[in-house]
Protein backbone atom coordinates (compact mmCIF):
# COMPACT_ATOMS: atom_id res chain seq x y z
CA UNK A 1 0.00 0.00 0.00
CA UNK A 2 1.03 3.72 -0.52
CA UNK A 3 2.75 4.97 2.51
CA UNK A 4 1.32 8.47 1.78
CA UNK A 5 -2.45 6.91 1.29
CA UNK A 6 -2.18 5.36 4.82
CA UNK A 7 -1.33 8.12 6.08
CA UNK A 8 -3.59 10.78 5.00
CA UNK A 9 -6.14 7.61 5.77
CA UNK A 10 -5.06 7.70 9.69
CA UNK A 11 -5.21 11.42 9.84
CA UNK A 12 -8.65 11.69 8.25
CA UNK A 13 -9.57 8.51 10.66
CA UNK A 14 -8.14 10.02 13.70
CA UNK A 15 -9.81 14.02 13.31
CA UNK A 16 -13.51 11.97 13.18
CA UNK A 17 -12.31 9.71 15.52
CA UNK A 18 -11.41 12.36 17.91
CA UNK A 19 -14.89 14.71 17.16
CA UNK A 20 -17.20 11.59 17.53
CA UNK A 21 -14.95 10.69 21.18
CA UNK A 22 -15.02 14.45 22.54
CA UNK A 23 -18.81 14.92 21.07
CA UNK A 24 -20.20 11.56 20.88
CA UNK A 25 -20.83 12.28 17.43
CA UNK A 26 -19.70 13.79 14.01
CA UNK A 27 -17.49 10.85 12.93
CA UNK A 28 -18.81 9.98 9.76
CA UNK A 29 -19.88 13.54 8.68
CA UNK A 30 -15.70 14.46 9.03
CA UNK A 31 -14.50 11.02 7.29
CA UNK A 32 -17.11 10.40 4.50
CA UNK A 33 -16.76 13.36 2.23
CA UNK A 34 -12.57 13.46 3.53
CA UNK A 35 -12.06 9.58 2.24
CA UNK A 36 -14.20 9.61 -1.13
CA UNK A 37 -11.53 12.07 -2.06
CA UNK A 38 -8.88 9.42 -1.40
CA UNK A 39 -10.74 5.73 -1.56
CA UNK A 40 -13.51 4.53 -3.00
CA UNK A 41 -16.78 4.72 -1.10
CA UNK A 42 -17.27 1.16 -1.55
CA UNK A 43 -14.76 0.74 0.61
CA UNK A 44 -14.72 3.94 2.77
CA UNK A 45 -18.35 3.14 3.91
CA UNK A 46 -17.91 -0.43 6.04
CA UNK A 47 -14.70 0.86 7.06
CA UNK A 48 -16.45 3.79 9.38
CA UNK A 49 -18.96 1.50 10.15
CA UNK A 50 -16.64 -1.08 11.81
CA UNK A 51 -14.58 2.44 13.08
CA UNK A 52 -17.80 3.73 14.54
CA UNK A 53 -18.36 0.47 16.09
CA UNK A 54 -15.27 0.51 17.98
CA UNK A 55 -15.55 3.72 18.95
CA UNK A 56 -18.99 3.35 20.55
CA UNK A 57 -17.71 0.35 22.28
CA UNK A 58 -14.46 1.92 23.46
CA UNK A 59 -16.54 4.72 25.14
CA UNK A 60 -19.52 2.07 26.77
CA UNK A 61 -16.83 -0.07 28.32
CA UNK A 62 -15.52 2.91 30.28
CA UNK A 63 -18.80 4.94 30.67
CA UNK A 64 -22.07 2.71 30.94
CA UNK A 65 -22.39 4.20 33.85
CA UNK A 66 -23.22 7.61 32.71
CA UNK A 67 -25.52 6.51 29.91
CA UNK A 68 -28.93 7.64 30.25
CA UNK A 69 -31.24 4.34 30.44
CA UNK A 70 -34.18 6.10 30.78
CA UNK A 71 -33.78 7.40 27.52
CA UNK A 72 -32.05 5.08 25.27
CA UNK A 73 -34.35 2.31 25.66
CA UNK A 74 -37.11 4.37 24.27
CA UNK A 75 -34.85 5.92 21.50
CA UNK A 76 -33.91 2.46 20.89
CA UNK A 77 -37.66 0.98 20.28
CA UNK A 78 -38.87 3.51 19.15
CA UNK A 79 -36.71 3.95 16.15
CA UNK A 80 -36.82 -0.06 15.48
CA UNK A 81 -40.50 0.49 14.81
CA UNK A 82 -39.58 3.77 12.61
CA UNK A 83 -36.92 1.70 10.48
CA UNK A 84 -39.83 -0.53 8.66
CA UNK A 85 -41.63 2.37 7.65
CA UNK A 86 -38.70 4.33 6.26
CA UNK A 87 -37.68 1.01 4.19
CA UNK A 88 -41.10 0.47 3.02
CA UNK A 89 -43.49 3.58 2.61
CA UNK A 90 -40.78 6.49 2.20
CA UNK A 91 -38.76 4.83 -0.54
CA UNK A 92 -40.41 6.46 -3.82
CA UNK A 93 -40.09 9.89 -1.73
CA UNK A 94 -36.66 11.92 -3.34
CA UNK A 95 -34.45 11.46 -0.90
CA UNK A 96 -32.10 14.94 -1.66
CA UNK A 97 -35.80 16.84 -1.08
CA UNK A 98 -36.07 14.91 2.43
CA UNK A 99 -32.33 15.95 3.28
CA UNK A 100 -32.52 19.46 2.46
CA UNK A 101 -35.48 19.22 4.34
CA UNK A 102 -33.58 17.98 7.41
CA UNK A 103 -31.16 20.37 6.46
CA UNK A 104 -32.73 23.32 6.80
CA UNK A 105 -34.85 22.27 9.72
CA UNK A 106 -30.83 21.44 11.61
CA UNK A 107 -29.77 24.49 10.49
CA UNK A 108 -32.47 26.64 12.01
CA UNK A 109 -32.49 24.91 15.23
CA UNK A 110 -28.42 24.97 15.74
CA UNK A 111 -29.24 28.98 14.88
CA UNK A 112 -31.87 29.39 17.45
CA UNK A 113 -30.04 27.37 20.28
CA UNK A 114 -26.80 30.25 19.91
CA UNK A 115 -29.21 33.21 19.76
CA UNK A 116 -31.90 32.02 22.55
CA UNK A 117 -29.65 29.65 24.65
CA UNK A 118 -32.74 29.73 27.26
CA UNK A 119 -34.54 27.16 25.22
CA UNK A 120 -37.09 24.59 26.95
CA UNK A 121 -35.52 21.40 28.47
CA UNK A 122 -37.11 18.61 27.74
CA UNK A 123 -37.54 16.71 31.14
CA UNK A 124 -39.74 13.88 30.62
CA UNK A 125 -38.41 10.62 28.74
CA UNK A 126 -42.16 10.44 26.84
CA UNK A 127 -40.70 12.86 23.85
CA UNK A 128 -37.76 9.88 23.31
CA UNK A 129 -40.46 7.75 21.49
CA UNK A 130 -41.29 10.94 19.38
CA UNK A 131 -37.53 11.62 18.27
CA UNK A 132 -36.76 8.11 18.40
CA UNK A 133 -39.08 6.97 15.89
CA UNK A 134 -38.50 9.90 13.73
CA UNK A 135 -34.97 8.88 13.62
CA UNK A 136 -36.12 5.40 12.51
CA UNK A 137 -37.74 6.51 9.50
CA UNK A 138 -35.10 8.49 8.72
CA UNK A 139 -32.21 5.72 8.99
CA UNK A 140 -34.81 3.38 7.07
CA UNK A 141 -35.36 5.63 4.51
CA UNK A 142 -32.41 7.49 4.16
CA UNK A 143 -29.46 6.20 6.81
CA UNK A 144 -29.70 9.83 8.54
CA UNK A 145 -30.95 8.78 11.98
CA UNK A 146 -28.47 10.84 13.72
CA UNK A 147 -29.83 14.08 13.61
CA UNK A 148 -32.97 13.69 15.53
CA UNK A 149 -31.16 11.95 18.29
CA UNK A 150 -28.57 14.53 18.57
CA UNK A 151 -31.23 17.36 18.84
CA UNK A 152 -32.83 15.38 21.23
CA UNK A 153 -29.70 14.48 23.67
CA UNK A 154 -28.76 18.51 23.01
CA UNK A 155 -32.85 19.63 24.58
CA UNK A 156 -32.26 16.68 27.23
CA UNK A 157 -29.39 19.27 28.02
CA UNK A 158 -27.11 16.58 29.63
CA UNK A 159 -23.76 17.19 30.71
CA UNK A 160 -20.83 16.41 28.40
CA UNK A 161 -20.07 12.87 30.23
CA UNK A 162 -23.85 11.55 29.92
CA UNK A 163 -24.33 13.32 26.42
CA UNK A 164 -21.57 11.12 25.01
CA UNK A 165 -22.01 8.19 26.90
CA UNK A 166 -25.66 8.11 26.27
CA UNK A 167 -25.40 8.45 22.46
CA UNK A 168 -23.21 5.50 21.77
CA UNK A 169 -25.75 3.24 24.20
CA UNK A 170 -28.40 4.19 21.28
CA UNK A 171 -25.62 3.87 18.28
CA UNK A 172 -24.64 0.88 19.38
CA UNK A 173 -27.57 -1.01 18.88
CA UNK A 174 -27.93 0.71 15.70
CA UNK A 175 -24.19 -0.10 14.95
CA UNK A 176 -24.62 -3.96 15.23
CA UNK A 177 -27.12 -4.13 12.43
CA UNK A 178 -24.93 -1.95 10.23
CA UNK A 179 -21.85 -3.67 10.79
CA UNK A 180 -24.07 -7.33 10.42
CA UNK A 181 -25.68 -5.78 7.42
CA UNK A 182 -21.77 -4.98 5.75
CA UNK A 183 -21.08 -8.28 6.54
CA UNK A 184 -23.59 -10.14 5.04
CA UNK A 185 -23.13 -7.96 1.83
CA UNK A 186 -19.27 -9.12 1.38
CA UNK A 187 -18.07 -5.75 2.10
CA UNK A 188 -15.51 -6.58 4.29
CA UNK A 189 -13.11 -7.13 1.82
CA UNK A 190 -8.99 -7.91 2.60
CA UNK A 191 -8.36 -4.25 1.83
CA UNK A 192 -10.92 -2.52 4.26
CA UNK A 193 -10.29 -5.33 7.01
CA UNK A 194 -6.56 -4.00 6.11
CA UNK A 195 -7.04 -0.05 6.41
CA UNK A 196 -8.93 -1.53 9.37
CA UNK A 197 -6.27 -2.86 11.34
CA UNK A 198 -3.93 0.65 10.16
CA UNK A 199 -6.98 2.62 11.99
CA UNK A 200 -7.12 0.49 15.10
CA UNK A 201 -3.98 2.66 17.09
CA UNK A 202 -5.11 5.59 15.97
CA UNK A 203 -8.88 5.23 17.00
CA UNK A 204 -7.91 4.05 20.45
CA UNK A 205 -5.67 7.36 20.68
CA UNK A 206 -8.19 9.36 19.61
CA UNK A 207 -10.84 7.81 21.85
CA UNK A 208 -8.65 8.61 25.28
CA UNK A 209 -7.32 11.93 24.47
CA UNK A 210 -11.42 12.87 23.41
CA UNK A 211 -12.53 11.16 27.09
CA UNK A 212 -10.27 13.79 28.40
CA UNK A 213 -11.11 16.77 26.57
CA UNK A 214 -14.78 15.85 26.70
CA UNK A 215 -14.48 15.86 30.79
CA UNK A 216 -12.68 19.64 30.49
CA UNK A 217 -15.52 21.47 28.54
CA UNK A 218 -17.62 23.34 30.74
CA UNK A 219 -21.44 22.31 30.18
CA UNK A 220 -22.55 25.65 28.86
CA UNK A 221 -19.55 26.06 26.13
CA UNK A 222 -20.13 22.20 25.62
CA UNK A 223 -23.70 22.31 24.20
CA UNK A 224 -22.50 25.95 21.82
CA UNK A 225 -20.59 23.47 20.55
CA UNK A 226 -22.77 21.24 19.89
CA UNK A 227 -24.85 23.31 17.80
CA UNK A 228 -21.90 24.68 15.93
CA UNK A 229 -21.44 21.37 14.44
CA UNK A 230 -25.13 20.77 13.89
CA UNK A 231 -24.64 23.93 11.94
CA UNK A 232 -22.14 22.53 9.73
CA UNK A 233 -23.96 19.20 9.33
CA UNK A 234 -26.96 21.26 8.20
CA UNK A 235 -24.96 23.08 5.91
CA UNK A 236 -23.16 19.90 4.55
CA UNK A 237 -27.02 18.60 4.08
CA UNK A 238 -28.20 21.49 2.19
CA UNK A 239 -25.41 21.79 0.09
CA UNK A 240 -25.27 18.30 -1.20
CA UNK A 241 -29.30 17.73 -1.54
CA UNK A 242 -29.24 21.21 -3.88
CA UNK A 243 -25.98 19.77 -5.71
CA UNK A 244 -28.04 15.97 -6.15
CA UNK A 245 -31.36 18.28 -7.03
CA UNK A 246 -29.52 20.55 -9.98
Amino acid sequence: MDLNLIIIILSIVFVAALTRSTFGFGDALIAMPLLALFIDIKIATPLMALIAFFIAISILIKNRDKVEFNSVWRLILASLVGIPIGLWYLDDINENIIKLILGIIILLFAVYNLTKPKLHQLKSEKYAWIFGFIAGILGGAYNTNGPPIVIYSSLKKWNPQNFRATLQGYFFTTGILLVISHGIAGNYTSQVLTYFAYCLPVVLLAVIIGAKVNKKIPIIRFHKYIYMILIFLGFMLIYNSIKNLM
